[in-house]
């Protein structure tokens, strides 16, 4: 063993233990029973991935990082969760690769029929911004940090093109990760002031970049939660301050996206209603020239603070992780004839426009809401899998071509009900293509902002 090291040779990885035993020991705790003086180590409870001393378990247990910690004042159970639909998918649905050709003809034609009349080929919107000008000319950047680079400026030249980027905003990134994005937005805004970020992650994040914030005027906060118990009306800086709020995301997965629509237009948005809602005095008949008259001066200005929301730009991804429990465009589905087992089939073959059931693979990442982003490989992009997209009984059915084309159809058919969801609760929603599928396969953006044509005159 090297010096200063455990004595204990760990026969699967043909090396000494690399662990530091204690002053005056041969062997770490892990590895303590080869010592004559042995005290049992058990694994803890809380996580048996690690161990501990048996005669140390009543205080290891008040001070494990495993262990339950209080909730945030901003964790409310399932709030953004949606409700429950009566008719949930069966228990036992069988896998795509054991479908008949007859079952899955009757699939592609109902996904055919609800897609007709849809825009089958999104808008171009690949754009750049300044601030990022000098990381993407750095030779220093690889091949993967500089995919990474394209994207994040694409996302800020949609939010420079809609206004987003200003002062006196909130801006909430989900599935923040190491807060990348979020570092991007501010360095776009530095001479910006009264600005906010949340950074909103549910695990526990390595190499943050967000700390690494010093400049005054904007304020850094990490909320470690997950989005479908996060109010954010109760998070303190929010109550303080109440700034509009834009929400960010870049590969936002899966059903995340759905909990992070409803954290933003459903929950949050119908808090503030709420809050601003006052009883109007009473007034006498000569006042109600002078109202109409205040109304209709105030009448701009109302309509551009009516909304807590200003904006929401998330690039989309991980189509076959969604969820009909939580996903946010239930009504359009069932406007068009679909329900739950529709839904769970074409959520499934969604992972058809990004593997095609190829025979190559790229390196993937299997991680949910960006649980871990220390490096630069693309993260989310589609794992091979044998049983359900490389199947022999289906290679015989369609072609690659074929199941790209499907694929494809099934995300457009999930994003817009998505789309249906944001317009119906007063929002100009849209997908574009933000970047080249050569940069990443998880290439469209969804943008909303408020429809102010839509919110009513103060005055009426």
């Amino acid at each position: 063993p090297c010096p200063g090291r455990c004595a204990y040779f760990v026969e699967r990885k043909k090396r000494f233990c690399k662990m530091i035993p204690a002053a005056g020991r041969r062997f770490c705790g892990e590895h303590g029973q080869q010592e004559e003086n042995y005290r049992k180590r058990i694994p803890c409870p809380l996580d048996p991935k690690h161990t501990v001393y048996e005669d140390q378990l009543h205080k290891h247990l008040k001070k494990c990082n495993s262990r339950e910690k209080p909730k945030p004042v901003y964790f409310v159970q399932d709030i953004n969760a949606g409700l429950k639909d009566v008719a949930e998918i069966p228990e036992k649905l069988v896998p795509l690769s054991s479908l008949s050709k007859e079952e899955l003809d009757n699939l592609i034609i109902k996904l055919k029929k609800a897609s007709n009349g849809l825009e089958l080929r999104l808008k171009e919107q690949i754009l750049s911004h300044q601030a990022l000008q000098e990381a993407l000319n750095d030779p220093k950047n690889g091949e993967s940090a500089f995919k990474h680079l394209k994207q994040q400026a694409s996302i800020l030249g949609n939010m420079e093109k809609l206004n987003l980027l200003g002062p006196g905003r909130c801006f909430v990134e989900f599935g923040a990760g190491r807060g990348k994005l979020s570092h991007w937005v501010d360095a776009a805004l530095q001479n910006v002031e009264n600005v906010q970020f949340l950074l909103v992650e549910r695990a526990t994040t390595r190499f943050k970049v967000d700390g690494k914030h010093k400049r005054k005027d904007s304020v850094f906060e990490r909320l470690q939660v997950d989005i479908q118990h996060l109010c954010l009306k109760k998070v303190p800086i929010l109550e303080q301050k109440k700034l509009p709020v834009v929400g960010i995301g870049k590969h936002l997965c899966g059903t995340a996206t759905d909990l992070a629509l409803r954290c933003l237009v459903e929950s949050y948005t119908a808090c503030c209603d709420v809050e601003n809602e006052e009883p109007a005095p009473k007034r006498s008949r000569n006042d109600k020239t002078e109202v109409a008259s205040n109304n209709s001066a105030e009448n701009k200005s109302n309509k551009e603070d009516c909304k807590p929301v200003a904006g929401i730009v998330v690039a989309l991804c991980c189509h076959h992780k969604c969820d009909w429990t939580h996903y946010v465009g239930k009504e359009f589905f069932k406007s068009v004839g679909l329900g739950p087992v529709e839904f769970h089939y074409f959520q499934r073959m969604s992972s058809w426009a990004t593997c095609g059931m190829r025979e190559t693979t790229t390196k993937a990442s299997t991680s949910e809401e960006s649980e871990d982003r220390t490096n630069d490989t693309e993260e989310h992009e589609q794992t091979f899998s044998k049983t359900e997209n490389c199947s022999d009984t289906l290679q015989g059915i369609l072609t690659v071509e074929e199941r790209k084309e499907i694929g494809c159809l099934c995300k457009l058919l999930i994003d817009h009900g998505r789309i249906v969801f944001l317009q119906q609760r007063g929002y100009k929603a849209a997908l574009q293509y933000y970047t080249e599928s050569t940069v990443s396969l998880e290439n469209v953006l969804l943008t909303a902002v408020p429809n102010l044509s839509l919110i009513p005159d103060p005055t009426t």
